[in-house]
């Protein structure tokens, strides 16, 4: 993305250097801070600006650096409150030290949006994978998700109304997949499908938890978005894409979770 005129973004220091804290801000704890993996491109840089329009403080999730930073320039461009925060969803203690800078600085979270995600090298048959093919994309796209969500758990948990929002995919559904004369049964990349089916479930389980918890947590699922995943051979912008993610970012009280959503409405499991 390229950045424009406005306040700019930092870099981080080393983890221990400093909180973090949007440039520009002096109090902003009574703003509601998101925090967005993979948003320096794509979807979710997307997803934050739309969020960063409504006044909230996004922290630009990327595992590069340097592209982070890019992305929080662009987003300031816009006005938006934004600060880069490395963090590698495959590494653990990467997701544990980015809470930790995120607790230091902020104290809670009351947005995570799990973005991240990858297709993967391998596009042949099922019988052609192998173990490693499909572990790949599951690094990122489940075991990552894990591990980010369960890091900053405890900072949603500070939020009066934490929101989670998982990126899953049409594709992942077992329902459209069994179903000839669905377009997603024309599709079989059994890494990538089954990992968002795995999603599902993941969230499932995670709203089953914080059921009785002001946090609801929701797969939103924006379509066959033009991105770098796909070569941008998709139908839909990253802009609107983003929609139901920042949709369910917002929900009130009364809104649902353990939910499939996409713009046309719930998608079966």
């Amino acid at each position: 993305m390229n950045s424009s005129g406005g306040h700019s973004g930092r870099c981080l220091p080393s983890r221990e250097e400093r909180p973090l804290r949007a440039k520009g801000t002096q109090d902003v704890l009574g703003e509601k801070i998101a925090l967005i993996t993979g948003a320096n491109k794509g979807i979710g840089f997307e997803i934050a600006r739309q969020l960063g329009e409504q006044g909230i403080v996004i922290l630009v999730g990327a595992r590069d650096e340097v592209r982070g930073k890019n992305a929080a320039d662009a987003l300031s461009g816009y006005g938006i409150l934004a600060e880069p925060l490395q963090i590698d969803v495959t590494d653990p203690i990467s997701a544990h030290d980015a809470a930790k800078q995120i607790e230091k600085g902020y104290g809670r979270l009351d947005i995570l949006v799990n973005n991240a995600g990858i297709a993967g090298h391998f596009y042949g048959p099922p019988s052609a994978a192998t173990a490693a093919d499909i572990r790949q994309v599951y690094e990122t796209n489940v075991f990552g998700v894990v591990s980010v969500t369960n890091a900053m758990l405890p900072l949603l948990r500070e939020s009066e109304a934490g929101r989670i929002v998982n990126m899953s995919s049409h594709i992942g559904s077992l329902t459209l997949n069994s179903d000839p004369d669905s377009p997603v049964a024309r599709v079989n990349l059994m890494g990538y499908q089954s990992s968002k089916t795995a999603l599902n479930a993941i969230t499932v389980a995670y709203a089953k938890e914080l059921r009785d918890t002001p946090i609801k947590v929701n797969l939103a699922l924006p379509g066959v978005v033009a991105t770098d995943i796909n070569n941008h051979r998709g139908q839909r912008t990253p802009a609107e894409g983003a929609e139901i993610a920042v949709r369910l970012a917002l929900l009130d009280e009364d809104g649902p979770s353990g939910a499939c959503l996409a713009d046309e409405g719930p998608v079966p499991w």
